[in-house]
């Protein structure tokens, strides 16, 4: 399986850290984000990632290369204006092949275990659903029976998801969210999801950033 890491954006939140610094190079300890990350994905016996990059593309790209130092091979979707988390993945279709792909943001920290989503071939969208945390009460996607649902108690996206490519046949837009194509998947029927309880960190604010610098 191959993996997407959603690496675009500008990180306003962080400014003024992401003035000059792609939010996915910033440090937790003595280790970037996208580091992390790689590490995680290595570990899971993937090997074949695209980042999408846009803000400061080129100190993403020279910081990450082709991959070989941290064991992966790495291609790179560059976004000439931001397509947002949608617009980005159906750009990089293409490197991504006709499989489901394993797509992650670049700006959390997690233990989630990865390997336990390189058995899944599926239809439409399978997310990781995460407890609501402070900055976003009011969750995304309910979870009944192991389909998501719009419904009943909501829990956070993850951020972390294994996507077929052939839900986004049917988008005719380049700028759009992926939210859009997770609400169409589960209208569908073909969105599934599970709840994980461990780690947790989408790192969006500087304190966030500095609750976990300080656990690190």
């Amino acid at each position: 399986m191959k993996a997407m890491l959603l690496a675009a954006g500008r990180g306003e939140r962080l400014r003024p850290l992401t003035d000059h610094t792609p939010k996915p190079l910033i440090s937790i300890g003595n280790t970037t984000l996208i580091e992390h990350i790689f590490s995680q994905l290595r570990d899971a016996g993937i090997q074949e990632v695209v980042i999408n990059v846009h803000h400061l593309a080129q100190k993403m790209m020279q910081y990450c290369g082709d991959g070989s130092r941290f064991g992966l091979h790495i291609h790179y979707s560059v976004e000439k204006i931001l397509l947002d988390t949608g617009g980005g993945i159906l750009q990089a279709l293409p490197l991504l092949g006709r499989e489901s792909f394993l797509v992650m943001s670049a700006d959390i920290w997690t233990d989630f275990p990865l390997q336990t989503l390189l058995q899944r071939r599926v239809r439409g969208a399978h997310l990781v659903l995460v407890n609501n945390p402070d900055f976003h009460p009011n969750g995304d996607f309910g979870l009944m029976n192991d389909l998501l649902t719009l419904r009943g108690k909501r829990f956070t996206y993850a951020n972390i998801a294994v996507l077929h490519p052939d839900i986004f046949v049917e988008e005719t837009r380049t700028i759009f969210p992926l939210a859009d194509i997770f609400t169409r998947t589960i209208q569908q029927k073909i969105a599934t999801g599970q709840h994980y309880s461990g780690s947790w960190h989408n790192i969006g604010t500087l304190d966030e950033l500095n609750r976990m610098q300080g656990v690190s």
